[in-house]
């Protein structure tokens, strides 16, 4: 019987009295975001924030949790933006938004910061359904600049070798997101789909944990997705709310892994849902898919969620896990 799983694809919005107490302390500038050096006071806020998204999301009823990302002031370049060996320069757009970060470039081999194992060991200490989020390899060269390995392939590889060791020193996780929007938005060449599928499956490799492969802002091309299925990860992701139709011929044409993601909710839309209405959403995706029942469908949003204010975020969280439960209860 197919497990209904409500979670998210993390980088939650801060808490309000956390912006404001972070816009006192850190500014506005370039200069004043997250470099992985952060003060005591500076870290105690962002401690009591990451308390309070677990709490919300245990109240919600989720069954992943994830630590929120509530650090990661470039996004999903965060994990390079605080590395030794990477300087970021100027302000970049992230992807076709209003959002900017920092453009970070690699200029020293790329080892192992745990950074994010150390935010991961603090959830872990508030949850045992942890789920860890990171940017997949592909995304994050993509959003990278690489002054030092001089090669489109071997940054690649480098970026892999980069991300392994960091989930390398996790602390147990029951789930690994990999956000992987570039797929869709600079979809890679003829043999760049296959490396990029190489890279992700030498991430997920890393972990004992079921990795998913988050792709979202629309379809995956046919070869991509393709060769996406070739790597060793338990479920892709499809964001529905941005595409339908391409999503739905990918898995008729090519099949699925054995689990899946769909994106149902708006993550960047403060449109609350109705949860039967994700529940019929589920119900008409499946009833399309000429492949076996799924052995775990992750309920989620198609986006990150720090585009929406506070208060909506929660509303979507409380959507996703009643329409998790509505799912189980119609397939019992």
């Amino acid at each position: 019987m197919t497990e209904y799983v409500s979670t998210t694809p993390g980088l939650f919005p801060l808490p309000d009295w956390a912006k404001d107490d972070l816009s006192e302390l850190k500014g506005h500038q370039k200069h004043d975001l997250i470099s992985g050096d952060e003060d005591e006071e500076i870290s105690s806020v962002y401690e009591q924030a990451r308390e309070e998204v677990i709490e919300t999301q245990q109240a919600a009823g989720l069954d992943r949790i994830v630590e929120g990302q509530l650090r990661w002031d470039d996004m999903l370049a965060h994990p390079l933006a605080v590395h030794d060996n990477v300087e970021t320069r100027g302000i970049v757009r992230y992807y076709d938004n209003n959002n900017f970060y920092r453009e970070p470039v690699v200029s020293g081999d790329l080892d192992v910061s745990g950074d994010v194992a150390n935010e991961l060991e603090a959830a872990a200490e508030l949850t045992d359904d942890l789920q860890a989020v990171l940017p997949g390899p592909y995304s994050l060269a993509d959003l990278a600049t690489d002054e030092q390995y001089g090669d489109e392939a071997e940054f690649l590889g480098a970026i892999a070798d980069f991300l392994a060791g960091e989930v390398d020193a996790f602390p147990d996780v029951e789930t690994l997101f990999l956000l992987e929007p570039s797929l869709v938005e600079n979809a890679p060449e003829d043999g760049a789909d296959e490396r990029a599928s190489e890279a992700i499956d030498q991430v997920a490799s890393a972990t004992d944990a079921d990795v998913v492969v988050q792709p979202y802002w629309g379809a995956l091309e046919e070869k991509v997705y393709a060769h996406l299925l070739d790597a060793d990860i338990d479920a892709v992701g499809f964001d529905f709310v941005a595409n339908q139709d391409d999503n739905l011929y990918n898995i008729q044409e090519y099949g699925a892994t054995g689990d899946v993601s769909l994106g149902l909710a708006d993550g960047q839309n403060t449109l609350v849902e109705d949860p039967e209405a994700i529940r019929d959403r589920v119900d008409w995706v499946e009833e399309q898919l000429q492949v076996t029942e799924f052995e775990t469908v992750y309920l989620t949003t198609n986006t990150e969620t720090f585009y929406l204010p506070y208060a909506k975020y929660e509303e979507k969280l409380e959507v996703l896990a009643e329409a998790a439960d509505l799912a189980e209860v119609t397939v019992a």
